[in-house]
């Protein structure tokens, strides 16, 4: 026999959508010979629909959304995922749709309560396994975390189970595919079972969803991969009990895997909330080169405007860059002057100011001017402001709020400047469409006369290493010197990190690309007195 994955990108919330397209997806798997639909986890409404799910309301128009598409479903048995209310409990279920008739539901058994997850404030823990039999073959439903532990596992296959099907809605990560591929295998290695396992694809806020479903057979040998960042129908054969070898498609690199999240996660946020297209304003720099790039891969160059907005300070150089940029990519540029209204703020504040010496209050100035003019642009055109700041300067507060940090959308939000270079060789390497320049130049604000980063900062290379051992690994900061980084780096980094909490805080959501960003995964009190020794 034949199952098909239901590889598809759902939208939280659009119940008739998601449905008419779970519907779909089934007609063509029964036209493909396919006798059983696996889709993803909650794929009914979307995950997550986070405090949706304390809505009676909501658990009532997505069973009436659950009953309409069993009543369409004739030919094959679907496997959907969706939020399912009995009595006073709430759950995170899989039901099995045949025959115009809901003949079983499962419950999801383990319920992850970490990193962007949230699932023990939604739901209760499932008690029992789920299994289904078809032409001889017993099967069994796990959802997602259900895998990752040994309990859901282990209770299917003392049910009597061969095969489980697992429906995810697994959040991209860098490296997570292979994190995928050793929970799988420590699985099977415990009880033997061949597993199809079906994952969701597309953007959902700071989540992007990769797709690249699999199965593996008893023997932990894949036998499958499909396609990420795409919808996909895969199809997978079942012979004599074992899974018949077919489909594997070559796995990304970590520049074209983390790129295409980025692409997806911009596309999804601007697509689903209907804005009309994107704007940022363009320096002459890597980072919002970058962005631009990647506005005009996810969107199209007819949706995407570059503003320049030079100071006294900005470089010819940028100038040029910005210019030639622009038009490679074939978007709308303006250049808007921020001079006059910076001479016009520092005679307002002329008094104010008399006998104090220039510092950072002049920078940040010119940077709330141009937030201020983006979100003018934006105010008037409909179409979203896109920050143009990264990982390592988010980390270190290296940015101004109500300037830099105005806008709608991180693109960057969880790329350290080392992967902004990476990421920015690896697009060229696809058509050249950044200046060597930008790439080759010393980074710099430009918001006072030869200007770098490095005035203020470490060296990337350092504060990326520090960044990554303290926020991503959560390292104590004497096993971080013990990596061989200077203490006086490392107190200066720290420092940086935990005094910045409040800017961070108020950032624009952004695409989460590593298992450490700063948005759900990071909940740190902005009001603090604890100091972790050195």
């Amino acid at each position: 026999m034949k199952i098909a994955i239901a590889q598809i990108n759902c939208t939280v919330g659009d119940l008739g959508g998601n449905a008419a397209k779970i519907l779909a997806y089934a007609e063509r798997a029964k036209h493909q010979g396919a006798k059983l639909l696996l889709a993803p986890e909650l794929g009914l409404c979307g995950y997550s629909p986070e405090d949706l799910l304390l809505r009676d309301g909501f658990y009532r128009a997505c069973a009436l959304a659950l009953h309409h598409l069993a009543e369409q479903v004739h030919g094959i048995t679907v496997v959907v995922g969706h939020p399912h209310q009995a009595g006073e409990n709430y759950f995170n279920a899989a039901s099995v749709l045949r025959d115009g008739k809901i003949i079983a539901t499962y419950h999801k058994y383990s319920l992850p309560n970490h990193s962007v997850f949230d699932e023990e404030r939604y739901f209760e823990h499932g008690v029992s396994p789920c299994l289904l039999e078809m032409d001889g073959v017993k099967f069994a439903i796990n959802i997602c975390a259900d895998i990752w532990e040994e309990h859901a596992a282990r209770q299917a296959r003392k049910a009597g189970a061969e095969v489980l099907l697992v429906l995810n809605a697994s959040p991209y990560h860098l490296d997570k595919q292979l994190t995928r591929y050793e929970a799988i295998r420590d699985r099977i290695g415990e009880t033997g079972l061949a597993v199809v396992y079906a994952n969701m694809v597309g953007g959902q806020d700071e989540l992007v969803f990769d797709g690249a479903s699999f199965a593996m057979d008893k023997l932990g040998k894949l036998t499958h991969q499909f396609p990420s960042f795409e919808e996909t129908l895969g199809l997978v054969e079942i012979r004599d009990g074992n899974l018949v070898p077919g489909e594997i498609v070559t796995a990304l690199t970590q520049e074209e895997s983390i790129y295409r999240t980025l692409c997806m996660g911009v596309k999804d946020y601007i697509v689903k909330n209907r804005f009309p297209g994107v704007l940022l304003g363009l320096s002459g720099g890597i980072d919002s080169a970058l962005t631009l790039v990647v506005a005009v891969d996810a969107l199209g160059a007819d949706k995407v405007r570059a503003v320049m907005m030079p100071s006294p300070y900005t470089a010819q150089i940028s100038l040029d860059d910005a210019r030639k940029m622009a038009s490679i990519l074939g978007v709308r540029y303006d250049e808007l002057d921020i001079k006059p209204a910076f001479d016009a703020y520092l005679a307002t504040l002329g008094k104010q100011f008399e006998g104090l010496p220039p510092d950072a209050t002049e920078e940040n100035i010119q940077a709330r001017i141009r937030g201020n003019l983006l979100m003018a642009l934006s105010n008037k055109t409909g179409s979203l402001v896109l920050t143009t700041g990264n990982k390592s300067e988010m980390t270190v507060g290296y940015c101004t709020l109500y300037g830099d940090m105005a806008g709608g959308f991180a693109v960057l939000k969880d790329v350290s400047k080392t992967w902004v270079y990476r990421l920015s060789g690896y697009r060229n390497s696809l058509g050249r469409v950044i200046p060597e320049r930008i790439i080759t130049r010393p980074p710099s604000a430009e918001l006072k006369p030869d200007q770098t980063d490095q005035d203020s900062l470490p060296p990337y290379d350092v504060l990326d290493g520090i960044m990554a051992c303290y926020v991503e690994k959560n390292l104590p900061i004497a096993e971080i010197v013990a990596n061989g980084y200077a203490e006086a780096d490392v107190q200066r980094v720290v420092r940086l990190i935990r005094i910045n909490e409040y800017k961070r805080r108020q950032a624009p959501v952004g695409v989460r690309i590593t298992d450490r960003s700063f948005g759900k995964d990071w909940r740190y009190p902005i009001t603090v007195r604890y100091q972790e020794d050195f």
